[in-house]
């Protein structure tokens, strides 16, 4: 049994942790992470649910501290754990204006607890006791320690990643869908928390277009464009993407679902966006590559790239990073049946 179908019986709710807020903090005031340094901590360290071996203060606050048993407990003993001593592979990187991301880009609904779960009702539970802040910032180092060098998230998230680069000394990028009562509203929002590169989202573009308001997202193009960083377009429709190039918009990258389930389920027909995308220079990020959980990466990961995406933005748990980003780097560093050019 894969580590993936282990899954359900290896979670154990935990309580969230009391989120304060923090400053704001740039990018390029943070202290930069230290990758050396912190695969000597993590190489032998199982990552799982709450239980990273870590050195915890004891209660009394006089200083002492105490190791945490991260195999103990409630865990099982067999559980195949992914530690960053099993990778084997690195991530290729691409460009989108000066902005160098890794082709894999990690996705932060899940982080977040408003992933899609097709018609399960607790899922969203699930993620948001699983994901406390201290399991956040595991996983974006995890995540950093593997080669990802990017999360894209909603502005929602702002607080905890602004706390991960002041506390943790993180160095992850952050990509915004600048969801929010308005996309001029996410957008201010995103850049003042320190996003590195902005997209119109998904939900509030397709809206817009369904509505024949296409200046609606030029005009948020333009204002991301205004604030010196990438400005992207957002979309689950295809008909999104070719409303705005009907009315001359040209974004800096697209972000748009694609997989070939067989459903729909948030891209109804892949080889059409996949013919779009081979007319487009500008490149592309591909999102709901494993159709919200429902396809293997290794089929995921090599349809999305074959069909054209520059890169993939993959929701992942920590337990899933290291095993991802190998089965990434396989797929990327084997034949590939790619008939559009690199983008980035």
């Amino acid at each position: 049994m894969s580590m993936r179908e282990r899954f359900s019986s290896a979670i154990r709710s935990c309580r969230k942790s009391e989120r304060q807020p923090e400053q704001t903090q740039r990018p390029e005031e943070k202290r930069g992470l230290t990758r050396r340094s912190l695969v000597k901590t993590l190489a032998a360290a199982p990552i799982l649910g709450g239980l990273l071996p870590v050195a915890a203060r004891a209660a009394g606050g006089d200083g002492a501290q105490y190791e945490v048993d991260g195999i103990s407990g409630a865990t099982p003993k067999d559980f195949e754990y992914t530690a960053i001593g099993d990778l084997d592979g690195e991530l290729s990187k691409g460009h989108i204006g000066d902005l160098e991301l890794s082709r894999m880009i990690l996705g932060g609904n899940m982080m977040g607890g408003w992933a899609h779960s097709r018609d399960l009702i607790y899922v969203s539970d699930l993620m948001q006791n699983y994901n406390t802040e201290r399991k956040i910032f595991e996983t974006l180092r995890l995540a950093e320690l593997a080669g990802i060098n990017t999360l894209l998230t909603n502005p929602v998230q702002i607080e905890v990643i602004n706390k991960y680069w002041k506390e943790e000394g993180g160095a992850i990028q952050f990509i915004s869908d600048c969801g929010g009562a308005t996309l001029r509203e996410g957008v201010e929002r995103s850049v003042d928390g320190g996003a590195q590169g902005c997209f119109t989202h998904g939900g509030m573009a397709d809206t817009l277009a369904d509505r024949g308001d296409t200046d609606t997202i030029g005009e948020a193009v333009e204002l991301i464009r205004e604030y010196g960083v990438p400005a992207g377009i957002g979309a689950h429709k295809l008909e999104t993407l070719k409303a705005c190039v009907d009315a001359g918009i040209t974004p800096d990258f697209w972000m748009k679902t694609y997989h070939d389930y067989g459903d729909g389920y948030l891209c109804e027909d892949p080889q059409a966006v996949r013919d779009f995308m081979a007319t487009r220079e500008e490149p592309w990020i591909a999102f709901k590559v494993l159709g919200a959980g429902v396809i293997h990466p290794n089929a995921g990961f090599r349809h999305a790239f074959e069909g054209g995406a520059d890169f993939i933005c993959v929701g992942m748990f920590d337990f899933q990073i290291v095993e991802d980003v190998n089965i990434a780097c396989s797929v990327l560093n084997g034949d590939l049946n790619r008939s559009r050019p690199w983008r980035a």
